[in-house]
């Protein structure tokens, strides 16, 4: 049958309630597909005429980004007033809004698609693949390549990449709830289901976005991207992320100052209407306030620093996957890793045999370890290349240069697994009987042997307080077995200990302070011995919170473990899911949770995290689980990624409390002015110009210093915090508008273009300059300097706006020439303003309400849509992707491909 044939009488859009009540061989037959998978070229026709496997798309969308700047209804209503001016014969200042109007947008635009470009770039950077049969041959493809029909194999931590009709399982269970809420995982089984059942029974099926929790499978994918279960829920969530914690404060913050907006414009238009002004001038008046008192650059400042943000922590060696990955960063206040590696060299390295008894020697301990090994050991060499850290060391070690496979037949093998935490083999010497031999954890171990002489006990113990991994090794005859199963592993004879040692690394207790300084509990999740894990932290001067085993964990009620997971230091003999519900539990009480870890033990417990940190050099399973690939691991490279993502939010906040005082006071007071005033105080365009200025020069806060202080502990919106600081710094700053009014009017007797003038100078000068004294708690310049990059654009916007109105430009924008005089009393009026500025910030940050808590509030916990959102980042396509799940370039191919049959 040939490939065309298949493709016309299979279904490409087998539901999967279809699909469960369906045998595996049934499943296959309807999806045109067989247990070896589809051909290269089928699969390829499949994807042009379904799309890829995706749920978002992370093309720069220009059009996007260009309506997002004309977003605002203020700004419309604006650019229909000046056409209309313009209409009505106006036309000179008609030009110059609209100028400086679309200036703005640009500025805005250019700044914003710049970030979404860095974002595309980065998504293009980070792939996620899955293991397909095409052909009879195993790949790897990546998951956005996944077509109906395709057969995958999936192991423990793995996302399922679409939704599976199972045809194989190895004691499967699946976590499903981030579709299901349940949180206890879902067993499966390739079995039918009777036809109708409910998604939550379908075990003969698996769901795109839910995660092995444990065993293995294969499943022939039935649908893919916004046909699969997960697909439609995230497509309905929409194109854009859910909104973080960060997104929220600006929403709010944005809502207080529409709020003083449409009050403080409506007054003014209303008075300058009760005292006959012109109707179409009072109402651009009150626009240009509108639009002067909003931050109109605000989400191309926070895109800008975003986007700062990935290149300055690429070059620090943090790869992030998504530009919110770095907030998530910055929140992080708790973090759950693993010790080896970060808190100790991670070179393990085997040192030595201790037998048992007298009847086996140390080369012959050895030797055993090696047999329970899961390495092949048929072959000339055996590469320690993909084996646990532990086996690795054993076979790099040079006792294991005298081993001699061809002396050994291995008959068959249980390998390891996290619940019994061993490695058993059934072997055969020069053909003689059958033997088993297990290793693995000494308690398991000892608890598979008889009584534990004091004697053995006591050098286990001895090791252990030595920091050395201790792992033991057991044997029984087995003359008549052929095969093993688990229930094999009993009445066991112990053989001895092999010993490895993992040196605490040099600059541990460095990044452990640098972690401390910035506000974050490190606590560690291991599966070595809980004695060794003490000892390792007492060694780096860690003050612990007690101790918990994996036994302790199992026993414990959600509410009890939530509680005590708090205050513990130490997670010892954890298994993968224990890990995973340590995280779930700290999430719910309240903190925001990056977990590190490298091995495919660790996946469940990085899906599980806020944050998921893992290593260039972990497992494939571990890297696709993470948001944040470490090049390098050492938790000093983790602080400077803390470091960096708190710094973003801090200079964002220098640039809302700058709005919110220097704009808000400048609004206010040309409110009061043209009520008391008989023409404006600023023209519409003057007053549009000013903020544009003002705005471009604020561009450079993304790139500014910030204060140790500030990098101490999550930092978060307080709206009241914000409404404080504008009452007492937007008053001062009307208070010297007013000054340099009553020095227009008393002492220069200023005609309204020389009082325009005098006064935009003036406002450009305050506004901007307050940078210097709002962007830190400390003494400006003396004890905090600014970024150059900030210093020069402050000073040029300063000069640039001193120019305006002195230059042949004056005319057309409303100026007349000022006074030298003026610019005498202007620096002394800016000078004294800065003054009056700082003694009011010591003021203001000297209360109580502004002080910074010693131990911060909890950071509110994340709903169930940004994990969906996350999750679904792996599925993202750069073609657009529609809530049907139908891709319009897949369209577009598969007419092409019909035109060419």
């Amino acid at each position: 049958m040939t490939d065309l044939n298949v493709r016309e009488q299979a279904s490409l859009q087998l539901p999967i309630t279809d699909a469960a009540a369906l045998t595996a061989e049934q499943a296959l037959e309807r999806l045109g597909s067989g247990p070896s998978g589809l051909s290269e070229d089928e699969a390829a026709a499949r994807l042009a005429q379904l799309g890829p496997n995706a749920v978002r798309t992370h093309r720069a969308n220009a059009w996007a980004v260009l309506g997002r700047q004309f977003g605002s209804p203020i700004l419309i209503l604006l650019i229909a007033t000046a056409a209309l001016s313009l209409f009505l014969g106006d036309a000179t200042n008609s030009i110059v809004i609209g100028v400086i109007l679309l200036v703005s947008v640009g500025l805005g635009f250019a700044n914003e698609y710049r970030a979404e470009l860095a974002s595309e770039a980065l998504h293009s950077r980070v792939t996620h693949r899955a293991a397909v049969q095409r052909g009879g041959t195993t790949r790897e493809v990546d998951v956005t390549a996944l077509v109906p029909g395709d057969v995958v194999h999936l192991s423990l931590g793995a996302i399922i990449p679409a939704d599976l009709r199972l045809l194989t399982t190895n004691d499967l269970l699946c976590d499903e709830s981030i579709l299901t809420g349940e949180s206890q995982p879902a067993a499966k089984d390739p079995a039918p289901v009777p036809a109708g059942a409910a998604l939550g029974d379908l075990a003969s099926c698996a769901f795109m976005g839910t995660v092995v929790q444990s065993g293995s499978c294969s499943g022939v994918v039935v649908a893919t991207g916004g046909r699969a279960e997960f697909g439609r829920i995230a497509l309905g969530l929409g194109e854009r992320q859910p909104q973080t914690e960060f997104q929220l404060g600006l929403k709010r913050f944005s809502f207080l100052l529409l709020q003083v907006a449409i009050v403080l414009t409506s007054l003014i238009f209303i008075a300058n209407v009760l005292l006959q002004r012109p109707l179409l001038e009072s109402l651009l008046f009150s626009l240009a306030i509108a639009v002067g008192i909003t931050p109109q650059l605000l989400p191309a400042v926070v895109s800008t620093s975003l986007a700062t943000g990935t290149r300055q922590l690429a070059r620090r060696k943090v790869l992030v996957k998504r530009l919110v990955c770095i907030e998530d960063l910055g929140d992080m206040d708790i973090l759950v890793t693993d010790k080896t590696g970060t808190l100790t060299e991670g070179k393990i390295s085997y040192t030595g045999a201790l037998p048992a008894t007298a009847d086996v020697s140390g080369d012959g301990l050895l030797t055993l370890g090696l047999l329970a090994t899961e390495a092949d050991y048929t072959g000339a060499k055996v590469s320690a290349a993909g084996q646990n850290p532990l086996d690795a060391a054993l076979w790099e070690s040079p006792g294991a240069a005298a081993f001699e496979p061809a002396r050994f037949e291995r008959l068959d093998l249980i390998g390891f697994d996290h619940r019994r935490r061993r490695t058993t083999v059934l072997v055969r010497e020069a053909g003689g009987p059958a033997r088993l031999v297990t290793k693995g954890a000494p308690e398991d171990i000892l608890a598979l042997c008889g009584p534990t002489p004091p004697s053995v006990q006591a050098r286990l113990e001895e090791q252990f307080d030595a920091k050395s991994r201790v792992v033991a090794v057991a044997t029984r005859p087995a003359a008549r077995l052929g095969h093993l199963a688990p229930a094999d592993e009993r009445d066991l004879t112990l053989a001895g200990f092999l010993v490895f040692l993992d040196r605490p690394k040099a600059n541990a207790r460095q990044s452990l302070d640098r972690l401390e300084a910035l506000g974050i509990s490190v606590k560690l999740a291991t599966g070595d011995n809980a004695k060794v894990a003490e000892r390792v932290c007492a060694d780096l001067d860690v003050v612990s919170g007690g101790t918990l085993t994996g036994a302790d964990v199992e026993g414990m009620s959600d509410a009890d473990l939530a509680a005590a997971a708090r205050t513990a230091t130490i997670f010892a003999r954890v298994s993968p899911e224990q890990k995973a519900r340590i995280i779930t539990l700290l999430r719910e009480s309240g903190g925001a949770v990056g977990f590190m870890g490298d091995g495919v033990n660790d996946a469940l417990a990085l899906h599980k995290a806020d944050i998921g940190i893992s290593v260039d050099t972990a497992t494939d399973v571990a890297k696709n689980a993470a948001d944040v690939v470490l090049l390098d691991k050492d938790l000093g490279v983790l602080a400077d990624g803390v470091m960096e993502g708190r710094r973003i939010f801090a200079n964002t906040i220098k640039y809302v409390l700058m709005g919110t005082s220097s704009n808000f006071g400048n609004m206010f007071s040309a409110a009061v002015a043209s009520v008391v005033l008989s023409f404006l105080p600023m023209l519409p365009g003057q007053i549009l110009l000013n903020n544009l200025l003002y705005d471009s020069g604020q561009l450079a806060i993304p790139g500014d210093r910030v204060d140790r202080e500030q990098l101490r502990a999550p930092s978060h919106w307080n709206i009241a915090f914000i409404r404080r600081f504008m009452l007492l710094f937007g008053p001062i700053s009307s208070l010297f508008d007013f000054a340099t009014f009553a020095l227009m009017l008393f002492v220069f007797a200023a005609a309204p273009g020389e009082f325009r003038a005098g006064w935009f100078i003036e406002s450009i000068a305050t506004q901007t300059l307050i940078i210097f004294a709002i962007r830190t708690r400390r003494v400006p310049f003396l004890r905090s300097r600014p970024s150059a990059g900030l210093l020069a654009a402050s000073l040029g916007v300063v000069a640039l706006g001193v120019f305006l109105p002195l230059s042949p430009l004056a005319g057309v924008l409303g100026f007349d020439p000022l006074p030298v005089p003026f610019f005498l009393a202007l620096l002394g009026m800016v000078v004294v303003y800065l003054v009056l500025v700082e003694l009011a910030k010591q003021w203001f940050f000297a209360r109580s309400p502004q002080q910074v808590p010693a131990v911060p509030p909890p950071v509110q916990r994340r709903h169930a849509t940004h994990h969906i959102a996350r999750r679904a980042f792996r599925f993202s396509s750069p073609v657009r992707v529609s809530r049907s799940g139908s891709h319009r370039v897949g369209v577009r191919r598969r007419r092409n491909h019909q035109g060419t049959q």
